[in-house]
């Protein structure tokens, strides 16, 4: 059940051979992850998110708020991670939907426009893919010799 639940969870291991950074080094390179062309914002979490980073993207196009909830546990260099997603295409907040758990996912949104020979055509006009967020977040844990655990539960 351990490698069939570790593949539902999404946990990752690192290649064979890659030398282990220290967790501040890991914090570091999570952090380094920051900047103008990221869709996300990694930073230190909350008491109440019961974790040490945090990577967060709000994607207000498609009412999408994703959270990965990482806590580093050096002693057996992983780190768990909790991915979150609150979703609200309406302004109803009773529609709003609550997901936890890896389970990418992407969005997209189609507009109907009219072509050149006359006939109307489905153009994608937005899409975001969630590995856009967790996949940086993955290697970069994966680069630094750290095992990538996915967790239910922080």
């Amino acid at each position: 059940m351990g490698r069939l639940w570790d593949k539902l969870a999404g946990t990752k291991r690192p290649d064979a051979g890659v030398a282990p950074l220290s967790a501040e080094e890991v914090r570091t390179a999570l952090f380094g992850l920051n900047g103008p062309d990221v869709p996300y914002q990694v930073r230190n979490a909350s008491p109440d998110e019961k974790a040490d980073v945090v990577a967060e993207c709000r994607i207000p196009r498609v009412g999408v708020v994703l959270k990965a909830r990482m806590r580093l546990v050096p002693e057996k260099r992983e780190v768990r991670v909790l991915e979150e997603r609150w979703e609200n295409r309406s302004s109803d907040q009773a529609d709003a939907q609550y997901g936890r758990g890896y389970a990418p996912a992407v969005y997209r949104q189609w507009e109907t426009k009219q072509g050149p020979d006359g006939r109307k055509h489905k153009v994608e006009v937005f899409r975001f893919d969630t590995r856009e967020m967790t996949d940086p977040l993955r290697d970069t844990v994966l680069g630094a010799g750290w095992v990538w655990r996915g967790v239910y539960k922080l």
